[in-house]
């Protein structure tokens, strides 16, 4: 058989005429050698097996920590006289955050007052007591009572006493004034308390929410059909409309155990880091939950592959002057990675670079 030479433009590939027997998944090739200028320009990358990656794309919304946060509540019932920070201050540890009028402080103002008046009285009553027992004026069951008096005015003392430090301790006055500070250093995630309104006895909503901010939830739906692709432990990418071109890293930390009855979704939570404090409750975000899957699959660069009349082909490398275009099926692609089902064996070479001009080359008539 003739041979001839033909010449492709920019990539210097020597093409032989020569009658190859079809293999299986193997088109009938003329036969090609790879100059030493196009070697420098390809890249051949090689096919291994590997575990199958799946994604699921959610939609989600940022929320505190609530494993990292602090709940302000009210120490005592009263009117809101000043309210000094907004949602979303930073406030450190310490700081005045509200100030509250309530007649139970005052309150306990007046019966420490009481207290202190009672324990005086009972402690004189006691050393008169024992001056007249020691004397022989009076008896010893005078004498017994006064102690026990004066035992109990200590212990009503010290219980009111203890009553206004639970109640906001060096935070209050005898004119009911409960002043609110902060327990610890962070930002303001929640505030649900106004200048005008009343703290009632029986609320029990917090004032205020303080959370550090160093981690977020993003609380995601995952609907019935794909419940079983997210499990504790998936890598999870976030991304934002805030910040469209930067993404997040997390982890799936917890799956719901019920749906929700009207929606039919499952809550799916991920916990991400947010050392710079860019992700704020509220705000919507897009998630890509990753995992690997127990199946195993021969798998490429995604780079290798041609798509040509509804087909997918590779040019497969076995040395300079010996390549081969052959079909292969394609399960699924993710990152740049082609899981395929037939086609190739691990170890099989591929060119994954300008592979097209191999390729128009090899299968042109």
């Amino acid at each position: 058989m003739n041979s001839r030479i033909i010449y492709v433009a920019m990539a210097a590939i020597t093409v032989l005429t020569a009658c190859e027997e079809k293999k299986t998944g193997t088109m009938e090739n003329k036969q090609v050698c790879i100059s030493d200028s196009l070697a420098r320009m390809i890249t051949i990358d090689t096919a291994r097996e590997s575990a199958m990656k799946n994604e699921l794309k959610l939609s989600g919304e940022v929320s505190f920590d609530e494993n990292s946060v602090v709940k302000v509540f009210p120490f005592a019932s009263g009117q809101v006289m000043n309210v000094n920070v907004s949602l979303g201050d930073k406030v450190n540890k310490g700081q005045t955050l509200a100030v509250i009028r309530s007649a139970d402080v005052a309150g306990n103002y007046s019966d420490l007052t009481s207290a202190k008046a009672d324990l005086a009285i009972s402690q004189r009553a006691l050393q008169q007591a024992e001056y007249l027992y020691k004397n022989g004026i009076s008896s010893e069951r005078d004498y017994t009572e006064a102690k026990e008096n004066y035992t109990k005015a200590i212990a009503a003392n010290r219980k009111v006493q203890e009553q206004i430090a639970i109640n906001g301790g060096g935070n209050t006055n005898a004119a009911g004034t409960l002043i609110v500070k902060a327990p610890r250093s962070g930002y303001i995630v929640e505030k649900n308390i106004s200048a005008g309104n009343y703290i009632r006895p029986d609320n029990g909503s917090s004032m205020f929410t303080i959370s550090d901010m160093k981690d977020v939830w993003v609380n995601a739906n995952v609907f019935e059909t794909d419940i079983a692709k997210v499990k504790v432990g998936y890598a999870a990418q976030v991304t934002t409309l805030a910040y469209p071109d930067k993404q997040f890293t997390g982890k799936v930390d917890n799956v719901g155990s019920v749906l929700d009855p009207d929606s039919k979704v499952l809550n799916v939570r991920i916990v991400l880091p947010n050392p710079d404090r860019l992700l704020k409750p509220e705000m919507f975000t897009n998630v890509l939950v990753t995992n690997a899957e127990a199946s195993q699959a021969v798998s490429i660069t995604n780079d290798a592959v041609i798509f040509d009349s509804g087909k997918n082909y590779v040019v497969v490398y076995n040395s300079k002057c010996d390549l081969q275009v052959r079909e292969v099926n394609v399960i699924k692609t993710l990152d740049n990675v082609a899981y395929l089902s037939s086609g190739l064996k691990p170890g099989d070479k591929v060119i994954s670079k300008n592979q097209l001009l191999l390729y128009n080359a090899l299968t042109e008539e």
